[in-house]
């Protein structure tokens, strides 16, 4: 009866819940190298997926063994009750395996810590990104202090008051102090971080003034991140959702007339300490640009333009010169899951000299191809639209 009342629908879910978030963390703790790019063979995938199922009946097996353990020990608790000897002290037990736990959990927060460290966000290449993780770094230093200090405190305090049957429990319901004490304390250390971090976040998005910023409009849809660039007069034409067509695919209003030198561009090349503002937003679905590098990391929401603002500092060569990497590219993500062809939403973000940039932007093609100047009827002599023709073409969009 004993067995059955343990192995109740409550013990089982708690037991899978635990082996599954020690199988994830076993198998994230492996070196995927060989299987994190498209060149991988079927060897490396296929040992990435047995090491899943090696670790998942590893733990169910740890799972059996102790409770089978637990079961031996009771079985030898009723032994000695029905000999009439002293039985087992399970407060003493339990206060040693929380010891144990305790031991266990630092070595395995310190592995984690030194091993899984270089998961970390690689150097920022942007001046905002220094202040941002200058501000992590403080969180994350004053949390781990706290963890350490709170996990000895419970598991060392479980160990060392226990029951040994040698002294009595003092009944200690309250003390003021102490409470104002672990009151005061995490609410004047979070107050400060909260503060800090709003005036650091503020100071990187609050700001609204375009003169100086190169602009460049970002654009996502199922599943391809498209560029558009100023032409020379150094801004971007107005965009309408209802002009969208297989040619124009992202909506260019043609009657604003900074629209007619806009350039598209396969590569996100951008100068260095240049300030740039990325004017985002989605057709279909929500998605995000995320430039781990830059720190960077907006939602583009349908409906919903939002813009981004950063000045990158490192050079793409010189990025390749400190990570020894001779093919390294920084890249724009895509980081909401949103389809079934979200892992093709990259694209290559090059940071250059004034110099260079200037070449390359020479080099581009206009938005304002012969195929859409056929389908809106622009005049081809003087790149000006017949207003009537225009307008009239507009419409059928609508």
């Amino acid at each position: 009866m004993a067995f059955k009342k343990i192995l109740n629908l409550k013990t089982l879910s708690s037991a899978f819940a635990a082996m599954l978030l020690f199988a994830t963390s076993a198998v994230m703790a492996q070196d995927t190298t060989a299987t994190n790019f498209p060149g991988a063979d079927d060897a490396a995938k296929s040992a990435m997926w047995t090491t899943v199922g090696y670790y998942t009946l590893l733990l169910l097996l740890v799972a059996i063994i102790v409770g089978i353990v637990g079961k031996i020990l009771r079985v030898y608790d009723l032994t000695l009750q029905l000999q009439g000897k002293k039985s087992v002290n399970w407060s003493n037990v339990m206060g040693i395996i929380f010891i144990m736990f305790l031991v266990a959990g630092i070595y395995g927060s310190l592995w984690s810590f030194f091993v899984q460290g270089n998961m970390l966000l690689p150097e920022s290449a942007s001046l905002h990104g220094v202040k941002t993780d200058a501000m992590f770094n403080v969180t994350f230093g004053i949390t781990v202090i706290v963890f350490f200090l709170t996990q000895i405190l419970l598991f060392g305090f479980a160990f060392k008051y226990r029951n040994t049957g040698k002294h009595k429990a003092y009944f200690y319901p309250h003390n003021n102090t102490i409470e104002k004490i672990w009151t005061i304390i995490p609410a004047v250390v979070l107050t400060v971080l909260v503060i800090t971090g709003f005036f650091t976040w503020r100071e990187i998005t609050n700001s609204t003034d375009v003169k100086g910023d190169i602009n460049i409009d970002v654009t996502g849809h199922q599943f391809a991140w498209e560029l558009r660039y100023p032409g020379k007069d150094g801004k971007l034409g107005a965009k309408k959702y209802t002009l969208v067509t297989g040619t124009n695919k992202l909506g260019i209003d043609f009657n604003d007339k900074n629209s007619y030198d806009d350039l598209s561009a396969d590569t996100l090349v951008i100068p260095v300490n240049h300030s740039i503002r990325l004017n985002i937003s989605a057709q279909d679905v929500i998605h995000s640009v995320y430039m781990p590098h830059f720190r960077v990391q907006l939602n583009a929401v349908p409906g919903l333009p939002t813009f981004f603002k950063f000045t990158p500092t490192i050079l793409t060569t010189d990025m390749r010169a400190k990570t020894e990497n001779p093919k390294f590219e920084y890249l724009l993500y895509c980081n909401k899951i949103c389809g079934g062809g979200h892992y093709n939403m990259q694209k290559v973000v090059r940071v250059v000299t004034d110099a260079e940039y200037a070449d390359w932007l020479s080099k581009q093609k206009p938005y304002l191809t012969d195929g859409l100047k056929k389908e809106l009827k622009l005049a081809d002599n003087n790149n000006t639209q017949p207003k009537e023709a225009a307008q009239n073409r507009l419409a059928l969009n609508n």
